[in-house]
């Protein structure tokens, strides 16, 4: 059921925009819009044109589509040679497009029609516009937030949560992609056909080492912090990103000492159970945080305390002697899905803490109306990393991505916006690189799997990446974490 409410959230989206970008098109034919991140269950972007965007424009382009969406328009999907396609966008002044289309292979090109207005979109649409039961556009930050509902079985819409932390990071992705000068996939791919690729790779990689070390240089400037705690979604890059963090942390003259939490998983039988019948390791409650703030409140007194370590192949915690005591000049590093969790640390006093939210919160778009979605990239990382470390195949990890979706939104994205600092571990030219071991585990897919429109839909978005080689990728970098050869750790 999951599964099938995932497939029906990214029709609806798809579809919605559409029908934003064709209303605004309609009352202001010269204006060019971004599609750019995603806010809450929202989409924010912007809208350029003559005179500057405001709340009225909003509410017209708003009235424009629920008019489009009472008049059931049919949505048609086509196909057109590539030089058509170009042609189209050619004569809508869509430059962003254009240059996307002119370095890809394709023979043939999918658009989708709706009233007159050529469109493309990589993914599924609905078929009419009258399939928009519900949704919301609001004028926000110069730009817009186009909201979709909530819940897909009954159409309902929740009430609009500001998160000003998670739009404060996307701003500065798009000053590192200025930086870079790269906006677009289109961008990107002509940066690499002009030379310009180390060059590329080592300035996105000074931007991360930057960032990391403004984050150490704030934990050392508060004399209390003495627990440094670290979350975020899976495949963000979180062990990777703790070492580099401590790495900095010394540079400052302090000892990063790391604990880990999975160590304090609760025996076996004791695990709660899901609505399935299975264990459910991504609770809470999978983890003994009694005993875990007992060892911390004992460390930060300056006693030495016995770490456990958990046996995942009998399912127990044991006692080998594994001794820690927190240097006068120490720090805990904790890194896990719960970090941000209250629970977590509910006995340890507030000014001690320092937290952290990373995840990889891409800016980069295919063009002006298509973004890379956070999840996406997140589900590419993790395809490779599986194979890799786990030798589970694609089918697998897209299979269960719908379980580690709702432990996501259940225990990490309710506590992003109480970090102190958040962390964009995207790296703009990772999907060149991870491209090629994506698709080797995609192609495997049989048409028979119920994955397997998801696996054409993420080989058709990566069909538009340039292709890299992974040995020009610096063996501290994050994405390193994905297609091995870290300095940090083996698979």
């Amino acid at each position: 059921m999951e599964k099938l409410l995932e497939e029906i959230e990214k029709k609806y989206t798809k579809t919605l925009q559409f029908i934003f970008i064709k209303a605004n098109l309609d009352l202001f034919p010269k204006s060019k819009i971004t599609i750019e991140h995603s806010v809450g269950r929202g989409i924010f972007g912007e809208i350029f044109k003559d005179e500057p965007l405001n709340e009225k424009d909003v509410k017209d382009i708003k009235d424009k589509m629920q008019e489009l969406i009472d008049r059931d328009l049919p949505i048609n999907k086509i196909k057109v040679t590539k030089e058509k396609a170009i042609d189209i966008f050619n004569s809508y002044n869509m430059y962003d497009k254009v240059l996307l289309l002119e370095q890809v292979d394709f023979k043939e090109v999918k658009l989708y029609e709706l009233d007159g207005r050529y469109d493309y979109f990589y993914g599924p649409m609905t078929e009419r516009t009258s399939d928009i039961k519900v949704f919301d556009l609001m004028y926000y930050d110069n730009g817009f937030i186009l909201r979709r509902p909530n819940d897909y079985e009954k159409f309902t819409l929740a009430e609009f949560v500001e998160q000003r932390k998670m739009s404060s990071i996307f701003r500065e992705t798009e000053k590192w992609l200025d930086i870079l000068g790269v906006g677009n996939v289109g961008a990107l791919n002509k940066k690499i056909d002009q030379g310009e690729l180390v060059n590329l790779i080592m300035i996105s990689e000074a931007l991360h080492e930057k960032k990391i070390a403004e984050i150490a240089d704030k934990i050392c400037s508060k004399e209390d912090i003495k627990l440094v705690l670290i979350a975020g979604p899976s495949s963000s890059g979180k062990t990777t990103f703790a070492n580099r963090l401590g790495i900095q942390l010394r540079v400052n003259g302090v000892i990063p000492v790391p604990i880990s939490l999975d160590d304090y998983f609760v025996n076996r039988e004791q695990t709660p159970i899901d609505e399935n019948g299975e264990y459910d390791f991504e609770t809470i409650e999978s983890v003994d945080t009694e005993l875990f703030n007992k060892h911390l409140n004992l460390l930060l007194q300056g006693e030495e305390v016995e770490i456990p370590e958990f046996n995942f192949i009998k399912g127990e915690r044991e006692w080998v002697g594994k001794k820690m005591k927190l240097p006068k000049n120490g720090v805990i590093i904790v890194e896990g899905i719960h970090a941000l969790n209250p629970i977590l640390t509910s006995h340890i006093d507030e000014k001690y803490k320092f937290k952290i939210y990373i995840s990889a919160l891409t800016q980069l778009n295919l063009d002006n109306h298509n973004r890379i979605t956070t999840t996406d990239v997140r589900r590419v990382r993790r395809i490779v990393r599986d194979q890799l470390s786990r030798g589970h195949g694609a089918e697998d990890t897209l299979k269960m991505w719908h379980k580690i979706k709702r432990g996501e939104q259940k225990n990490i994205f309710v506590y992003q916006e109480e970090a102190d600092v958040m962390f964009n571990s995207t790296l703009v030219y990772e999907l060149c690189v991870l491209k090629k071991y994506a698709i080797q585990e995609l192609e495997k897919i049989k048409e028979d799997s119920i994955v397997y429109e998801e696996a054409k839909r993420l080989k058709e978005f990566l069909g538009f990446f340039r292709e890299v080689d992974k040995d020009i990728v610096p063996p501290n970098s994050i994405l390193r974490e994905f297609i091995g050869g870290s300095i940090f750790y083996k698979y």
